[in-house]
C-alpha cells in the first residue's frame, strides 16, 4: 500500500507502512468502504476477525482500519428487507456511534442498479415521468426522515448507482436526451436538502478512468440544468492495469473540477481479493490521487464491500481473508489515515509482525518529479529486543525492487557485513533521529539514491523466519 504523496524536495509518496493509530484523518477526507451487506452476513452467521483473530464488530473493523466513513445502499422494497430503509437506519445507527461520517446510496430500484439495469421499482411500474419525480423525492425523503428520526446526520447522499445512461429505465434513460434524467436528479437532490440542508448530492457513473464518458454525462446534466454537488465514480482496475487506470482517473478527476467546478469522490473501489499486494498499492496510490486533486477537491475514496469472503453471493473483490480477517491490502486505509494529518513528512515506521507468503511486510513508495531521491529503509528485527518487544524476527531479509518488472534493484539481509556502507547508513540514521542499532547486529538496512519512479521494498524473514519487525522509511537527503 502506498500513503499519499507528501512534499519533501522530490515528491515521495510511501506505501505498505502501518502507521501508528494515534494520528487519524481528517473528516474533510472520506476514507470508507461501502459494507452494506453486513446485517445480511451476520444473519447468515458470519463473523468478521481482526489480524489476532478476535471476533470484532465489523464496523469497529473498519474504524480500527483507518475508515473514517461508511456508504450504504438503498433499496426501495428488496426482497428480505435487507438494505431497505429499516435496515439502512439500523446500520446507520451503528456507523454513527462509532462517530463516523455516513455516505447513502440511493438505488431507486428494488434491487441492483447499475450500468447494466435501471429498473423502475415494482410499486412505481406504469408512472410517467412526472409521477416518477415525485415517487424519487417521495422516497428520498421517507427514507433520510427515518435518519433525521434516529439521530443520523448524513454527509452524502447519492442521486442513483452508476447511472451511465440514467435510473429509472426506459423513461429516465438518457437515450432520447438528459431531460428526464436530469427531472429524476433534480427531485432527488431538492428532497435531499429539505430533509438536511447542508448534504452533499452525488451524481455517480462507473469507468473513472474514461474521461470521454464524464464530459459526455455532465455536460448533458449540466446543460439540462441538473442540480447536484459532487461527481462520484467507480474504479474497478485488475492486479496489472491500475497504474494506468488510476493515473487515467486523477486526469478524469481534475477535468470534473476544471470544467464544472464540481468536488468529485471517488464513491466504489475494488480488485480481486488474491491480489493482496497489487490492490494495497492501488488503494493507497488512488487515495493519494484523490487527496492531490486540485483546489482540495477529491473528497474521499470508498473500498466497495471489503467484507466479503468465503464466497459471500459470489463476489471475489472483497478485501477478506478466508478466515474472515482483513488482508494487507487494507492497511492503505489505516496508513492514509495517519498520513493525513501529517503536513512535512521526516520518518514513518510501523511494527508490524512478519509472516511468510503474503504475510510478509511491504513498503512502496513514488519519487516524482525529475530530480534523484536518497531514501533509507531500515528493517528492524534484533534490534527492537533492547527495548522490551519480544517475538522479534531474528534475522529480516530486506529486498528493494522497481515495479516495471518488477525488478530487484538492491537487498541487504545483514546491514554491517558491508564495513563502509554500514558506516553511511549509521551517520545517516543518526542525522535522521534513527535508534541506533548494535554493531553487527542481523537487522537490514538499504541507503538507496533512486530516480522517479515506482518502488517496493519488501521484508520477509532468512529461512522462513517469522516475528516482529519495525519497518521504517525516512527521507535522507
Amino acid at each position: 500500500m502506498k500513503i499519499p504523496p507528501l512534499l519533501v524536495g522530490a515528491l515521495i509518496a510511501l506505501v505498505a507502512i502501518a502507521l501508528p493509530s494515534h494520528a487519524t484523518a481528517s473528516p474533510a477526507f472520506a476514507l470508507g468502504a461501502d459494507i452494506s451487506w453486513v446485517t445480511q452476513m451476520e444473519s447468515s452467521g458470519v463473523k468478521f476477525y481482526d489480524a489476532g483473530g478476535t471476533q470484532q464488530d465489523c464496523f469497529a473493523l473498519m474504524k480500527s482500519l483507518g475508515m473514517n466513513s461508511i456508504r450504504l445502499r438503498v433499496w426501495v422494497n428488496p426482497a428480505g428487507g435487507w438494505c431497505g430503509q429499516d435496515d439502512v437506519v439500523a446500520k446507520a445507527k451503528r456507523a454513527a456511534a462509532l462517530g463516523m461520517h455516513i455516505l447513502i446510496d440511493f438505488h431507486y430500484s428494488d434491487s441492483w442498479a447499475d450500468p447494466g439495469k435501471q429498473n423502475v421499482p415494482a410499486a412505481w411500474i406504469g408512472a410517467d415521468i412526472n409521477q416518477l419525480a415525485t415517487d424519487v423525492a417521495a422516497h428520498t425523503t421517507a427514507v433520510l426522515s427515518a435518519l433525521k428520526a434516529a439521530g443520523v446526520t448524513p454527509d452524502w447522499v447519492q442521486i442513483g448507482n452508476e447511472t451511465n445512461s440514467g435510473m429509472l429505465w426506459p423513461l429516465g434513460s438518457t437515450s432520447s436526451g438528459f431531460a428526464n434524467f436530469t427531472l429524476l436528479v433534480n427531485a432527488g437532490n431538492d428532497a435531499a436538502k429539505a430533509v438536511f440542508p447542508s448534504v452533499k448530492t452525488i451524481v455517480h457513473i462507473s469507468n473513472g478512468y474514461d474521461d470521454s464518458l464524464f464530459r459526455w454525462m455532465f455536460d448533458g446534466l449540466t446543460a439540462a440544468g441538473a442540480r447536484f454537488d459532487v461527481i462520484g465514480m467507480s474504479l474497478y482496475p485488475d492486479s496489472t492495469d491500475w497504474p494506468e487506470k488510476d493515473s487515467e482517473c486523477l486526469d478524469t478527476m481534475n477535468d470534473m473540477v476544471a470544467r464544472y467546478g464540481k468536488q468529485v469522490m471517488v464513491c466504489e473501489v475494488g480488485m480481486d481479493s488474491s491480489a493482496v499486494q497489487p490492490s494495497r498499492a492501488f488503494l493507497a496510490d488512488i487515495i493519494a490521487k484523490t487527496r492531490s486533486v486540485a483546489g482540495g477537491a477529491g473528497l474521499g475514496v470508498f473500498y466497495w464491500e471489503p467484507e466479503c469472503y468465503g464466497g459471500w453471493q459470489g463476489y471475489t473483490k472483497g478485501a477478506f481473508d478466508s478466515t474472515g480477517k482483513p488482508t494487507l491490502a487494507l492497511n492503505a486505509f489505516k496508513v492514509a489515515a495517519s498520513a493525513g494529518a501529517r503536513s512535512t513528512f521526516t520518518s514513518i515506521s510501523s511494527r508490524s509482525y512478519v509472516g511468510t507468503g503474503d504475510n510478509i511486510e511491504v513498503a512502496g513508495f513514488v519519487i516524482s518529479g525529475s530530480s534523484p531521491k536518497t531514501v533509507l529503509i531500515r528493517a528492524s528485527g534484533p534490534a527492537l529486543t533492547p527495548y522490551g518487544v519480544s517475538g522479534v524476527l531474528s534475522d529480516p531479509m530486506l529486498e528493494l525492487y522497481d515495479q516495471v518488472g518488477p525488478t530487484l534493484i538492491a537487498s541487504d539481509d545483514n546491514w554491517g557485513d558491508n564495513p563502509s556502507m554500514a558506516a553511511a547508513i549509521a551517520t545517516v540514521g543518526k542525522r535522521v533521529g534513527a535508534f541506533a542499532w548494535p554493531a553487527g547486529s542481523k537487522d537490514a538496512a538499504l541507503l538507496v539514491t533512486l530516480d522517479p519512479g515506482i518502488y517496493t521494498a519488501q521484508v520477509k524473514g532468512v529461512n522462513g523466519a517469522t516475528g516482529v519487525t519495525l519497518m521504517e522509511v525516512y527521507d535522507a537527503d
